[in-house]
């Protein structure tokens, strides 16, 4: 896409880098089988729903060391101690970031993470391929994130179509109102809303806040980044956004599941 961020441009030509290398060791027709062999997938859009209906906020809870634009975020990372953590903190959800060179993830992580827990899981990276889709339900995840600005619309479609085919549900990602016009034409429940500009890297809960009225009952809305305190999420809530994506506030706390019970409870 012409008006793709260049850091988004960057980070998606290094994932076909990545899928060439990757198929070297594994083939396409091997992950096929592998993700077959999966058990069924937890139930991500489930388990947030189910979150929603009792009142309360559905937390989907990242797990990530280090980003293009802070660097390292948390020095002491265990996957599985932090997912474990969550849990017990009132999460619904986990994110786990397998972005190596960029956010300095792992498949591992996300592997060690979910087998910690009993939560379901989404893999957070920049998927561009049906190798990828393949690839997550092969490493056992629940979920997967499809960004709207890094696929043109035929190919965020098709991969759509396969993830859902394949037992993941899917995480749509937008930043703008001619995203989420795209976003919209798919049968997905979830549609987050990252408030992260990715050309800035500025973040407004305003992003969030402007596209509520274009998105109807039928979906639920995963507000993404800049989630910092108890009163962001409170004013969200006022706007019926009862789904959130938060990541380092999480991660630069001491033990960020006592930090996620505080947020939301």
């Amino acid at each position: 896409m012409s008006d793709t961020p260049t850091v988004l441009r960057n980070i998606i030509a290094r994932k076909w880098e990545e899928i060439a290398a990757r198929k070297q060791h594994t083939s396409l027709a091997d992950l096929k089988i592998r993700a077959a062999e999966q058990a069924p997938a937890r139930g991500f859009v489930s388990a947030i729903e189910k979150r929603i209906a009792l009142g309360k906020a559905a937390v989907i809870a990242e797990i990530k060391k280090a980003s293009p634009s802070k660097g390292v975020i948390r020095e002491h990372f265990i996957p599985a101690e932090l997912a474990r953590s969550y849990e017990l903190g009132g999460a619904a959800c986990l994110s786990v970031l397998t972005d190596i060179d960029f956010f300095q993830g792992a498949d591992l992580y996300l592997q060690q993470a979910r087998a910690a827990v009993s939560l379901p899981v989404i893999r957070k990276d920049f998927l561009v391929d049906e190798y990828h889709i393949y690839e997550a339900r092969a490493l056992g995840a629940d979920c997967v994130l499809l960004i709207v600005s890094a696929l043109d619309k035929a190919k965020l479609k098709e991969l759509n179509i396969l993830a859902q085919a394949i037992g993941l549900d899917v995480l749509v990602e937008v930043h703008d109102e001619k995203e989420l016009d795209i976003a919209l034409e798919l049968p997905n429940k979830l549609i987050g809303i990252n408030n992260r500009n990715l050309h800035t890297f500025d973040v407004t809960l305003e992003t969030t806040y402007k596209l509520l009225d274009r998105i109807g009952s039928e979906h639920i809305v995963v507000t993404e980044s800049g989630i910092l305190a108890p009163a962001d999420v409170k004013a969200m809530r006022a706007k019926q956004v009862n789904a959130f994506l938060v990541g380092e506030a999480f991660m630069r706390a001491d033990d960020p599941g006592t930090a996620l019970s505080e947020f939301f409870n």
